[in-house]
């Protein structure tokens, strides 16, 4: 039995940390062990132009502990209206890392994401001709479509168009939560890669609904079958480079979680690199961990992967029930929270 593994310090490529004390209270639970992490733009009002973007870059910095080495990469948020030259700008002086696609309403503040695809489509030829990276939140939104299909839809509906008509755009469907999409981004690699998270691959609708609804397990895309669930696991472990680390992990204070309509996301960061190494170690994929999480990231990204490393080692510990935010009324649950980990950061 493997009882120590170290690997380049991990990316996290898909993240919410929200803004204000929000972000003062989560950011520092993915610093502690990850290089860089891309912080998504869906704020209120959401990082859409380069003004926007300079400022929530320096709110993040703000955030950080001293002393930490942790770089914020930052995101633009694709409207109908976005402008294709000040994309350029953020990009070209090193502030956007991608644009981020949200369909209007498909998730938390996605109220102002694409509604018309063809209106976007001159942003899609400037990120083609300068080589910008396409983030995508990848769901129909269409009341006439089942929940637990949204993504496939989106697939067939959208995405293969898309790939068809800019083909050297590249491409990162987020957060992949069906065998379906594993099997389309295999077929559609290298111009697609996809993040997995760790709760797609634990967890599925009925550990969600079965026993009582349990509205921490609810995010979007939505958990499915067991099938997806295993499909997940086995692409994530696989060491095919199409595949790599995305949290998603999404705070949301309890009340909005325990709304009538509750918000979507699980809160992971806290014990994220832990989970991820918990569910290689469990299938004897140890050897396929560095790959998922610290190499396939940044060559999708045409980017170098971190020098450092860090070490984890199996010594259990208790995962922390809740982050406070702003005071006891404020708090964000950490999932799994209160349960142990066997595997833990040591260096």
């Amino acid at each position: 039995m493997i009882n120590s593994i170290t690997i380049r310090k991990p990316d996290d490529w898909h993240l919410h940390v929200r803004d204000g004390q929000m972000m003062a209270a989560t950011l520092p639970h993915t610093a502690r062990a990850f290089g860089r992490a891309i912080l998504m733009p869906n704020l209120v009002p959401p990082v859409a132009t380069v003004a926007d973007g300079l400022a929530y870059r320096e709110r993040a910095l703000a955030c950080l502990p001293k002393g930490s080495d942790f770089t914020p990469l930052i995101t633009c948020y694709l409207r109908d209206d976005t402008d294709p030259d000040d994309v350029e700008e953020g990009f070209k002086m090193g502030l956007f890392t991608g644009v981020k696609l949200y369909p209007a309403n498909a998730t938390t503040n996605s109220a102002l994401g694409v509604t018309d695809y063809e209106k976007v489509y001159r942003v899609y030829e400037r990120m083609e001709k300068i080589g910008m990276r396409l983030l995508v939140h990848g769901e129909e939104v269409d009341p006439a479509i089942d929940v637990f299909d949204r993504e496939a839809v989106f697939l067939d509906r959208r995405l293969a168009p898309m790939m068809k008509s800019f083909p050297g755009l590249k491409i990162i469907l987020e957060h992949l939560s069906s065998k379906i999409g594993v099997d389309f981004v295999r077929a559609n690699a290298p111009q697609l890669g996809s993040t997995i998270t760790p709760y797609h691959m634990e967890i599925n609708r009925t550990d969600m609904l079965g026993w009582g609804i349990k509205p921490y397990f609810y995010c979007m895309p939505i958990i499915k079958t067991e099938a997806d669930r295993v499909a997940l696991r086995e692409a994530a472990t696989s060491g095919d480079s199409c595949f790599f680390l995305g949290t998603d992990s999404a705070p949301h204070a309890m009340a909005k979680k325990l709304a009538v309509t509750g918000a979507a996301g699980l809160f992971t960061a806290p014990l994220a690199i832990e989970l991820y190494t918990k569910i290689f170690a469990d299938d004897g994929k140890l050897d396929k961990l560095e790959a998922f999480c610290s190499l396939n990231g940044p060559a999708h990204y045409g980017m170098a992967p971190n020098e450092t490393t860090i070490t984890l080692e199996r010594r259990p510990w208790t995962i922390p029930e809740q982050v406070l935010v702003d005071g006891p009324e404020e708090r964000v649950l950490v999932y799994r929270g209160g349960e142990t980990m066997e595997w833990q950061v040591v260096g």
